[in-house]
């Protein structure tokens, strides 16, 4: 063997219970903010390039009220307004792309302090939560297509023309969109409320009717449609994702009742044992209890 050989860095053992100092938890955050971060920028490249599809499509319901003879189109107010609203669809797009990504770092930073069975939670958390809130983006934009004919139909007739700033226009739809991007996931919300025992399967269900009916409200408020066929369709995905949360909580409930009882039952069987195992009193002759007696005077 060489005598020069140099020995072999060991590497830190990992710690099982997650712990880190606040510097490493500094240093944790910041790497996971600079993943995020990179993965919007990333993302909003690929919203720079499919920005005219975009555009196109929230520009739908100007088209189509167009062909119905509606003299009302958008309207960009400055010179460098149509880069403003490039730049910016573009980062809402890199928003929308990158949030499973940012989720998911989210979760890397979380899981550290948890337990192997929160980890677990935190994945299905995190799971549902992206594809959830997609698919209310996706719910956002037909609410969008829905509301506008709507609101620029009290022109006071068909003669006048009107010109919407697409700036307004496009926060408008942001709005929307994260509203009921926003309202899908709620219900992942009240199971990890019911996960940490805040709030039981009996609490939710005791409040179906105001979630029902809130669920209409939020529908009414943002689609304010005249047609009911809508705002029926579009209230009972929220509906049935909140009887979706109750039925979860109601299982999940009822484990944590049966591992209490079991619990309860060990603890009482070990509280036996140690009664029956404990050592019976031993019974002294008198003369040696009399001399016991005579030590203690």
């Amino acid at each position: 063997m060489a005598k020069n050989a140099k020995p072999k860095k060991q590497r830190t053992p990992k710690n099982p219970e997650g712990r880190m100092t606040l510097g490493e938890h500094l240093l944790e955050l910041r790497n996971r903010l600079l993943i995020s971060a990179a993965a919007v920028l990333v993302c909003a490249i690929a919203g720079w390039w499919i920005y005219y599809p975009v555009f196109d499509a929230i520009y739908h319901p100007f088209a189509q009220l167009a062909k119905d003879g509606y003299n009302v189109n958008l309207n960009f107010g400055g010179i460098g307004t149509t880069l403003e609203v490039h730049i910016r669809l573009a980062v809402y797009i890199g928003l929308g792309l990158a949030s499973p990504i940012v989720l998911y770092q989210i979760w890397r930073f979380i899981t550290p302090g948890l337990h192997t069975n929160e980890k677990k939670y935190a994945i299905g958390f995190v799971g549902a939560s992206a594809p959830l809130f997609l698919i209310g983006c996706a719910a956002g934009y037909f609410a969008t297509t829905k509301l506008v004919p709507v609101l620029l139909g009290f022109r006071p007739n068909s003669e006048v023309s009107q010109l919407v700033e697409f700036g307004m226009y496009l926060d408008l739809v942001i709005k929307v969109v994260l509203a009921f991007g926003l309202a899908f996931i709620y219900p992942v919300l009240l199971v990890a409320l019911n996960m940490v025992g805040v709030l039981p399967a009996r609490t939710m269900i005791k409040g179906w009717r105001w979630a029902i009916f809130l669920s209409f409200v939020f529908v009414a408020v943002l689609v304010p449609t005249p047609d009911p066929i809508t705002l029926i369709a579009m209230s009972v995905p929220l509906i049935i994702l909140f009887f979706a949360a109750v039925g979860i909580s109601a299982v999940n409930d009822r484990r944590r009742a049966k591992r209490e009882a079991a619990l309860e039952a060990d603890l009482d069987a070990g509280t036996a044992s140690t009664i029956v195992d404990a050592p019976a009193p031993i019974d002294l002759p008198e003369s040696v209890e009399d001399s016991y007696r005579e030590s203690d005077r």
